[in-house]
């Protein structure tokens, strides 16, 4: 081989060498190239996997947040629902005094207008100074009052009471306030002095109608010995002795039949009795005398049908138009019987008169047996009624008109179907 062709070949193995560590580099800088983009390709993938559980994540706590947040407003909601439908009072106070819950049966019961009462509680219950004073043995003395009955004198709302205060506490045991439940008791206050009343009538009737009887047997005796002496036949100056023993005799035997009467166990014969018709018959026995003195007797209203004894219950209702004529001693009598009837299944009749009214420092006394304010009245009229209006689980009761004079009103139950 010549030296040319020698150096040919030389050049031509060392350009193929070059050219062999160019295709190395040239292959090892592609492979590089693509595992730099696998990796880019991974990670791009596993960040857009951690940014959508991200994102989940964040959902799900949004949509717990929400459903959180619609439960505690559910929850509010039912509590003031609850609060707002309970026929109890409820009276919620801070330690420091102050009212945070009254609901409307509360207000109702005490007789205060629908506003904000957050004050103190001796402000918002000035006018039921019985009802704060127990708040306040709880608050001070930091233990629980359960069922005390009050008796609450004033003209609105409930007359009495019952009352449950408990001091509120903390997990640890500390107190913050009081919360007050209270109930109108008034009906079953009613109902313990119908039965109170009842058996003092039935008591005070064992004791003393043995002496009336006795009584009545003697004045008998004496009317009956005055009868025997013939006035004709007596000296002038004795004549009107004997008369005023016969008219005397006969006016104490009528206030003994009276008091028997009264005294007497009742037996009641109950029909359905139309107390429409019973009171315009009683107003008609004295709407002659009323017209006569220049007044006049009126019945209005709406009367229905109770279960009792007609005889005793005209008898009643006569009483009571007879007492209210005679408390009209310096004027024209206006004597008006009115009825109504409540949604509870209860009668009223009210018998108003423009006499003098009923005296607040005697209140209830009218209706005691032999007390009375008139100068020949014996006390038994109002007396009896009270007992037939009780023996007809019913009540009576006396107050003054707004225009002046008395106004008895009688409460009976109305017949069931």
């Amino acid at each position: 081989m010549t030296k040319a062709g020698s150096l040919l070949l030389l050049l031509t193995a060392m350009v193929a060498a070059l050219a062999g560590i160019l295709a190395f580099v040239v292959s090892k800088f592609f492979a590089a190239a693509r595992a730099a983009t696998k990796a880019g390709r991974e990670g791009g993938a596993e960040t857009a996997f951690m940014a959508a559980a991200m994102e989940e994540a964040l959902q799900k706590m949004r949509t717990q947040e929400r459903a959180m947040q619609a439960r505690a407003e559910a929850s509010e909601r039912l509590s003031g629902e609850i609060i707002a439908s309970m026929t109890s009072g409820l009276l919620v106070v801070s330690q420091e005094g102050i009212v945070r819950t009254l609901n409307p049966a509360g207000r109702q019961l005490l007789g205060l207008p629908d506003s904000d009462w957050m004050r103190n509680y001796r402000d918002v219950l000035a006018d039921s100074a019985p009802l704060a004073d127990v708040i306040k043995e709880c608050l001070v003395g930091r233990r629980p009052i359960v069922r005390r009955t009050v008796r609450m004198d004033r003209g609105a709302g409930a007359s009495h009471l019952g009352i449950t205060v408990s001091p509120i506490r903390d997990v640890e045991g500390h107190e913050h306030g009081a919360i007050c439940l209270f109930s109108d008791l008034s009906e079953v206050a009613d109902l313990e002095d119908q039965l109170r009343l009842k058996d003092s009538l039935a008591r005070l009737g064992e004791l003393t109608a043995g002496i009336a009887h006795e009584f009545r047997n003697g004045l008998a005796t004496i009317h009956g010995y005055s009868r025997l002496l013939d006035l004709q036949r007596l000296p002038a100056d004795f004549k009107p002795y004997v008369q005023g023993i016969r008219e005397e005799t006969e006016e104490l035997g009528q206030v003994v039949t009276n008091f028997l009467n009264f005294a007497k166990p009742t037996e009641l014969l109950l029909v359905p009795v139309d107390v429409g018709i019973l009171a315009e018959k009683a107003a008609e026995e004295i709407r002659t005398e009323a017209r006569a003195r220049g007044g006049e007797v009126t019945v209005a209203g709406h009367f229905g049908i109770v279960e009792g004894d007609e005889v005793l219950l005209r008898q009643a209702f006569s009483n009571l138009c007879r007492n209210a004529l005679e408390a009209c001693t310096d004027v024209a009598p206006r004597i008006a019987v009115e009825g109504g009837t409540d949604a509870a299944g209860m009668l009223r009749v009210s018998v108003t008169d423009n006499g003098r009214g009923v005296d607040p420092a005697i209140g209830d006394r009218i209706f005691r047996p032999f007390f009375t304010t008139k100068a020949r009245g014996t006390g038994l009229g109002l007396a009896l009624v009270q007992k037939i209006v009780v023996t007809h689980n019913g009540r009576v009761s006396a107050t003054n008109a707004d225009g002046g004079g008395a106004c008895l009103t009688v409460v009976l139950p109305l017949r069931t179907a």
